[in-house]
């Protein structure tokens, strides 16, 4: 269906796995590997609006991220991916929310999956749908492949994790990260710049939103990842920043990361990027924790 047979680059690890055996980092194959697809409620406001994204979660992952709320599907584990699904299928399961009036579609993990994107949304045009096409990324993407994205994509949504080596290395197993990841965020910039398009509806129909996950213990990583991004991209990008972090039983006895973050880390970062120059954007509701737990064994992940 994809033509992976050659060795796979697709992401920052160039691994040269044979994707049609589902070998290499991420474990995932060629083919259409879908955890869910799903209306959801919880991106940002002008993503999100009041009916939802349709959001496509793929199965494995470039990262290993230790306290992944995901982990139900980015790991690479038995029965991951749920039901096998054809193309068919899956354009279906897709077309039924578009149907309903949903303005856009969200990739979820993508970095590896990019020859999949492409297929879907082929297959959307093909059947005379066009909608706004949302790329939720780590960040740890190979610029050659973003490059390949340029025109495809409308809306990049990466979540930049890490200014810390160390600490990129050992909650994510990436110790590259910081080089990696503020190389794909110039990129992404190169393409979308600060603007953001709305649709008549008031969603976003074209720009990047830079998420940042404040996580407990970790206060001077996110005060250098907005540091980064004022100094080196641009004060005037659209930033979200993120309280919704929950330990996992991944980390329940892994310190710091067993317990939530407090207020008072939050407030510390919130007053850090309103004094970098940050005024356009968001700041998750403290309480968020208790909100984004999904149960991917469920069809709808995220309605518990």
């Amino acid at each position: 269906m994809t033509e992976q047979r050659q060795t796979c680059t697709l992401c920052p690890w160039a691994c040269g796995a044979e994707r049609d055996r589902g070998e290499g980092y991420c474990g995932t194959t060629a083919g259409l590997e879908v955890a869910s697809v799903t209306l959801h409620h919880g991106e940002e406001p002008v993503i999100s609006g009041r009916d939802g994204i349709c959001n496509i979660f793929f199965s494995g992952c470039n990262l290993r991220c230790v306290y992944c709320q995901n982990y139900q599907i980015s790991r690479n584990s038995p029965g991951r991916t749920g039901p096998a699904a054809s193309l068919s299928e899956l354009i279906c399961r897709i077309t039924d929310l578009l149907d309903q009036g949903i303005e856009n579609i969200g990739f979820v993990s993508p970095s590896h999956m990019v020859p999949q994107v492409r297929t879907l949304l082929e297959e959307l045009h093909r059947r005379g749908y066009s909608p706004i096409v949302v790329y939720n990324t780590n960040a740890y993407e190979r610029v050659e492949t973003l490059r390949s994205l340029e025109g495809l994509v409308d809306v990049y949504l990466p979540d930049l994790k890490y200014m810390d080596h160390e600490l990129a290395a050992r909650w994510s197993g990436a110790a590259d990260y910081p080089e990696v990841a503020c190389a794909a965020i110039r990129e992404m910039y190169r393409q979308k710049g600060n603007r953001l398009l709305l649709t008549d509806s008031g969603k976003l129909k074209s720009g990047m939103i830079i998420r940042h996950l404040v996580l407990p213990g970790a206060i001077a990583n996110s005060i250098e990842v907005f540091k980064f991004l004022a100094e080196e991209i641009s004060p005037r990008l659209a930033v979200s920043l993120m309280a919704q972090y929950h330990p996992t039983g991944e980390v329940a006895e892994m310190p710091p990361l067993h317990r939530c973050i407090t207020s008072a880390e939050y407030r510390e970062v919130m007053h850090r990027v309103e004094d970098l120059g940050f005024e356009n954007g968001w700041f998750q509701e403290f309480a968020s924790a208790d909100c984004y737990r999904p149960d991917f064994t469920l069809p709808s992940p995220f309605s518990r």
